[in-house]
């Protein structure tokens, strides 16, 4: 087994746990945001809807701001405010409620995720987070002890970005933060932190105390309600770790909790010198050749060919104008000519290159791909029928564009 952290990352003074769970406490029912998912959940009282009603919103949370998550859960709670609802639904449907949303595999885990429930477990939701996390697909450690703890009571911790952001600053965390050990001790502190009595407001309150006052930059330290137990803001104020009896300065040793010896304290930057993070990898550069084809007719508006993505990967299973990836420093005359071949495909006719406009290029950043799109349009007169041996593929309006499940990144290449 690992060896215990050294006593200066530890809550070791006498009552310090119980002062800080009451000050947190406090200071959430104060201050706490009026957030849809906290009203709904407080209000519901069926254990399985109320679990239902958090496990929305902590998947919609993920990697996505709360203002504009909010917009999206109420919609979606408007159209299945319960789990067999959401089991009835099509993936076409949970995919165009879910579109601008992101990360859109997530919207997929969270429906087979019900189905589950409604076909498995007799339509009743785990109550611990050991059989939330081991039942449920998509349902990953912070997502089982959110559920649990608010939904059921259970007293177990969560550790999210913003809870590891308040106890690095608390203890004065400055290994790397997203490395294995480190979140491990984060684990167990906050296991050991959580109010038995109240453990999911206690989580929200720290997870808030994150979002609104613990932030990366900037952080309001004089408005927060656990001030006095914050060892980097003793460190900013009086430019020396706290002091612990009978413990060997953990800046000294091998501590792996304490900052690496090649990256010290700096003074300028105060508590923001928590939490540190490994540098992130440079997203992969990718382009992509994509073609609006716009039929014309006397009898409506324009229509556009959209064609359905593979059921895996990027995006999966949403649709997106015809579009094929291109090597690096690919010619402009190719790219008409390769685009072309790849269009002939889809309408089952000869599309020749130089009918294609070159427009310009759309740039969407992914979490890991940096994107650009090469957009071409092409006008065609009159009716075309699509070869029905190709993938699913379809002529909307710009209304019914709208309306589907496609991505920003597509929504731009129209614009």
């Amino acid at each position: 087994a690992p060896a215990p952290p050294p006593a200066r990352h530890h809550f070791n003074e006498p009552g310090e746990v119980e002062a800080l769970r009451g000050n947190l406490l406090a200071w959430y029912d104060r201050c706490k945001r009026d957030l849809p998912w906290r009203a709904l959940a407080a209000a519901e009282p069926d254990a399985d809807r109320r679990g239902y009603a958090v496990w929305v919103s902590e998947i919609m949370l993920q990697q996505t701001q709360v203002a504009t998550v909010i917009d999206y859960y109420n919609r979606w709670m408007q159209k299945w405010p319960t789990l067999q609802a959401l089991a009835q639904a099509s993936l076409e449907e949970v995919n165009e409620l879910w579109a601008g949303l992101g990360y859109y595999s997530r919207g997929k885990r969270l429906q087979e995720a019900a189905r589950k429930v409604v076909s498995e477990l007799a339509g009743h939701m785990p109550r611990t987070a050991e059989d939330l996390q081991k039942l449920l697909p998509g349902v990953g450690r912070y997502t089982a002890g959110a559920i649990a703890s608010i939904s059921y009571g259970q007293a177990t911790g969560v550790v999210d970005g913003n809870v590891i952001r308040v106890l690095c600053r608390l203890r004065c965390i400055g290994a790397d933060s997203s490395s294995p050990a480190v979140i491990d001790r984060l684990w167990d502190m906050a296991n050991a932190l959580v109010d038995r009595s109240r453990p999911g407001d206690f989580n929200q309150a720290l997870m808030e105390l994150g979002a609104t006052v613990c932030v990366p930059k900037a952080p309001l330290c004089g408005e927060c309600p656990v001030k006095q137990h914050c060892r980097a803001r003793h460190r900013k104020l009086f430019g020396k770790p706290v002091p612990v009896s009978d413990i060997e300065d953990c800046g000294v040793g091998d501590c792996p909790l304490c900052p690496p010896a090649t990256e010290p304290w700096d003074s300028s930057l105060g508590v923001t010198n928590f939490p540190r993070k490994a540098a992130k990898k440079q997203p992969r550069a990718m382009r992509t050749a994509t073609c609006v084809l716009e039929q014309r007719s006397c009898r409506g508006a324009p229509k556009y060919l959209i064609v359905q993505r593979p059921s895996s990967g990027l995006l999966a299973g949403l649709w997106e104008f015809p579009s094929l990836p291109l090597p690096q420093d690919l010619q402009e005359e190719k790219e008409r000519e390769v685009l072309a071949d790849h269009l002939q495909a889809w309408m089952g006719q000869p599309v020749a290159a130089k009918g294609l406009q070159f427009i310009g290029e759309v740039i969407h950043i992914f979490s890991h791909i940096h994107q650009t799109y090469v957009v071409y349009s092409l006008h065609l007169d009159g009716d075309v029928t699509l070869d029905p041996a190709s993938s699913p593929s379809r002529w909307v309006t710009a209304e019914e564009f709208h309306a589907s499940a496609v991505s920003t990144a597509m929504k731009k290449v129209l614009r």
